[in-house]
């Protein structure tokens, strides 16, 4: 996926700063993607200039100037022909790149406590992450304003769910491989 994709479908929702767009990106879509205000804001711009946002000035007193985005004809189009296109999705989700498996993989060439060392990390930043998905639901409350229709919040929780099968499936695994590797201890 692209940043931008990401931004067109909040934006969908209706009109945002960009502030408030980094906001929300960071309580829904964090998960599976990440964005930094930086180039939050680069694509903005980008956007804007290929006429899938518009934006409008607020001049503020107590607070700096902000631009509210909002989507465009355009915008939508782009938006519902990427979402349209799954097949290279469904195949880019099947493929692993993790840095952190390379090195499980070659592990063997450190002492077993170090590499057990790290699985116990992996496992603890697992469960973290987990626990803050617990958040999820007080997030969907929170923008559920912008997406009043049911149906677009029933595939948020959707996300919410994979999430937790997943964190579940990474914490379940390095018990198993700290398990497997006890008995050699």
């Amino acid at each position: 996926m692209s940043l931008k994709f990401g931004l067109l479908g909040l934006l969908n929702y209706g009109p945002l700063s960009g502030y408030e767009l980094d906001k929300a990106f960071k309580a829904s879509l964090n998960f599976f993607w990440r964005g930094q205000k930086s180039q939050i804001y680069r694509e903005l711009t980008q956007m804007e200039r290929a006429g899938w946002l518009s934006s409008t000035s607020v001049i503020q007193k107590a607070k700096p100037n902000k631009k509210i985005y909002a989507l465009t004809p355009l915008g939508q189009e782009e938006l519902l022909k990427w979402l349209a296109n799954f097949d290279e999705a469904i195949n880019e989700a099947f493929h692993v790149r993790s840095s952190f498996l390379t090195r499980v993989f070659f592990a063997g060439e450190l002492p077993l406590e170090e590499a057990r060392n790290a699985l116990v990390a992996f496992r603890d930043q697992g469960q973290k992450a987990l626990m803050a998905l617990e958040r999820i639901p007080k997030n969907v409350e929170k923008y559920s304003p912008f997406a009043p229709d049911e149906k677009k919040r029933r595939f948020w929780r959707l996300v919410a769910d994979f999430g937790e099968s997943f964190y579940k499936a990474e914490i379940d695994w390095a018990n198993q491989a700290l398990a497997k590797l006890e008995e050699d201890l």
